[in-house]
């Protein structure tokens, strides 16, 4: 049980106040105090108690803690341990190679974030002119693939698994090195290497104000799910997760695979894959979403093209909607805007890719289709239910630079991609600020009785608004507990107090 606390001096952003976007200057600050897990009190004067932990807020803003609607933990945390293979750290072959060569020890070498600018499609070939001898393995950016060297196959054994859909063969039946959606087959095989631990990850999350996450990796099963409980009790998680779960492809009767059909609370939504090369029959499709909606459940499917989208959503106009998702809407055409009007499923996407990859977007995708790119704007006007993810770590992780590239719409190098998709700074924030169970809908509340999952800005909102991408967090607070604090702005605090109270002798005399 988490200790009391009680939050002073500070204003509250609640669902109020982003409905009238009244000005906040004037507001009156208020203390918060939180014990059990929830907001107990909130009063302009509550008077402390000795039991209690005091963050004072000195007029900054207090929304709810953020929750990231679509995220990878454990991938998240193997990248933040492997080498970048990718933009901006790596953009051409030199590079590549120089980063590889780098590399010290003898194991294996873990690349991600490759991408095709860097020097075309790479297979075992290139990477065997580069490091012959230890086995290395890099992921596309897009998380779809992984290139391995011939070290790497022989290490996996990949001549075993003749007929394992996935595996890349050339015309006489040898192995090039590309793996396509082995995520998980890969970790049954990698059985020597480190686990994955979600410790520094988890805290780099609460750095950003988050408190609450959705895993969608397709992998997730009950036993993914003892392991995110473990980790919670060890203290090594820090945010309250939900996941989806279930096999990444439908089959002909439309039925579940074993791993989705074993229920645990903790798994959600049932995640498809939908590969525009490889698209099932639409009737399989409605099979699977009626099989999955049997269990009061809904599914959430992966949409990055227009093919992807058109098909997912004419299964779900078949089948019915009931909580279902689609994941990413990388590229809604004006067709499609009509449909998820009228079937209204939430979409969770991730403007941070206008940031992160905005600028190779420009050059790629035609000019008459930049506004279909993660869209947010259009969407909110006919009525979709929109929340914001990271997709980390495949997009941006800092959830208020998300947020700036939904509002101001621009690239890594400043250029404008998709002006009429631009929201509101409050209406991003609430797409990050919805329920963990309730996508989209409306901003959680700052009320007696609430659970107390808080993030404590460092400075009012409406100076906050302008400049998302720079925001700092005071503290953030899940379930009552300070699971981050900014100790450099506590300390400066800290001393700011010291030096008031000296001022007007409520230490003692003035000695300066």
């Amino acid at each position: 049980m988490s200790a009391p606390l009680l939050i002073r001096q500070a204003v509250l952003f609640d669902a109020a106040y982003a409905a009238s976007k009244r000005s906040m200057s004037g507001d009156a600050r208020v203390s918060v105090r939180c014990r059990n897990g929830r907001i107990v009190e909130v009063g302009a004067r509550l008077a402390s108690s000795p039991d209690e932990r005091i963050i004072d807020a000195r007029g900054a803003t207090i929304v709810p803690g953020l929750h990231d609607h679509h995220i990878h933990l454990f991938a998240l945390a193997a990248a933040e341990r492997s080498v970048r293979c990718g933009p901006p750290h790596v953009v051409d072959r030199g590079g590549l190679r120089r980063v590889l060569r780098a590399c010290s020890g003898s194991g294996w070498i873990r690349g991600v974030g490759y991408d095709d600018t860097v020097c075309g499609e790479i297979d075992a070939c290139v990477l065997d002119a580069w490091e012959p001898d230890r086995p290395v393995r890099i992921q596309h950016r897009s998380g779809v693939a992984w290139v391995l060297n011939t070290a790497a196959m022989r290490a996996l054994a990949l001549d075993d698994a003749p007929d394992r859909a996935g595996i890349e063969r050339d015309a006489g039946g040898r192995p090039t090195g590309r793996l396509f959606r082995l995520d998980g087959w890969l970790r049954t095989r990698l059985v020597d290497a480190e686990p994955v631990r979600l410790h520094d990850a988890s805290r780099q999350l609460a750095r950003f104000g988050i408190t609450g996450v959705t895993d969608a990796s397709v992998t997730n099963d009950v036993r993914t799910a003892a392991q995110f409980r473990t980790l919670e009790a060890r203290g090594d998680l820090l945010q309250r997760v939900r996941a989806m779960g279930g096999g990444s492809r439908v089959d002909s009767a439309g039925g579940l695979d074993a791993r989705f059909a074993d229920r645990d609370d903790l798994l959600a939504e049932r995640k498809i894959l939908l590969d525009e090369h490889d698209l099932p029959p639409l009737d399989e499709l409605v099979g699977s979403i009626r099989a999955v909606h049997a269990t009061d459940r809904g599914t959430a499917f992966h949409c990055v093209t227009r093919a992807e989208l058109v098909l997912a959503l004419a299964a779900l106009d078949e089948a019915g909607v009931s909580n279902d998702r689609i994941e990413h809407a990388s590229l809604v055409s004006d067709d499609a805007l009509p449909l998820l009007a009228r079937l209204r499923p939430t979409v969770v996407t991730q403007p941070g890719f206008v940031y992160a990859h905005g600028d190779r977007y420009r050059r790629e995708v035609a000019a008459d289709e930049h506004d279909q790119l993660y869209r947010c704007a259009s969407l909110v006007r006919a009525g979709v239910p929109v929340a914001f993810g990271s997709d980390a770590p495949y997009g941006p992780t800092n959830p208020w630079l998300i947020m700036h590239a939904a509002v101001a719409r621009s690239t890594r190098v400043g250029a404008l991609l998709g002006a009429a998709e631009r929201i509101a700074p409050e209406a991003a924030l609430r797409a990050f600020c919805s329920g963990a169970d309730d996508p989209g809908g409306p901003m959680r509340t700052l009320r007696v009785g609430d659970p107390a999952d808080l993030c404590v800005l460092t400075e009012p909102w409406q100076t906050v608004r302008d400049r998302l991408d720079t925001c700092r967090v005071r503290a953030t607070v899940r379930g009552g507990r300070v699971i981050y604090e900014d100790v450099t702005v506590a300390d400066l605090i800290r001393e700011a107090v010291i030096f008031e109270n000296d001022e007007v002798g409520e230490s003692g005399p003035c000695r300066h």
